[in-house]
């Protein structure tokens, strides 16, 4: 079984609309579905090949950055909820309009065992209940690249194929 992802940009599928109306008996996705759904699928698009640490690492980033923003009154560059966050321009390639791994999250459905694995730790980083294992980082890239905005700065750690930072505004 397939899945279209659920975002408010996205809330139509090709044989009408993925959220169910009433008389369908099925009541719209809550706050907390949308964002798991979000970060799953980002998960997935970053960290899809890592094992659970490295899935948990990147979910961490994504709520360190929620966190950041709410403690500068709600609102930072990089947005302010886990949805705006993942799909904030030019953050999170899997989400860029051209990247590869674009079409790979919007038709990930729930047969995918690595995509279930993904949903599980999106819910308990969204649930409060992931441990933070990147000490606060806010960005990462992966090992095989130097970008600009790392070079000169100390990593956090390192988590499977990624390296981890905490001292990026």
């Amino acid at each position: 079984m397939k899945i279209c992802p659920l975002s408010d940009a996205n809330l139509k599928g090709p044989n009408g609309p993925v959220i169910s109306s009433p008389d369908n008996e099925a009541p719209p996705p809550t706050a907390f579905a949308l964002d798991v759904d979000t970060l799953a699928r980002t998960i997935y698009g970053e960290a899809r090949g890592e094992l659970v640490a490295g899935k948990q690492a990147v979910a961490c980033v994504i709520l360190n950055r929620v966190r950041r923003a709410r403690a500068r009154g709600g609102r930072y560059w990089w947005g302010g909820t886990v949805r705006d966050v993942c799909r904030k321009a030019w953050q999170f390639s899997c989400w860029n309009a051209h990247d590869p791994n674009r079409e790979k999250i919007e038709t990930v459905g729930l047969e995918n065992e690595n995509f279930q694995s993904c949903i599980r730790v999106a819910r308990r980083a969204i649930a409060g209940t992931l441990r933070d294992t990147t000490f606060g980082a806010t960005h990462y890239h992966n090992k095989t690249v130097n970008p600009p905005w790392a070079r000169g700065r100390v990593s956090s750690v390192e988590i499977g194929a990624h390296v981890f930072y905490n001292n990026i505004e």
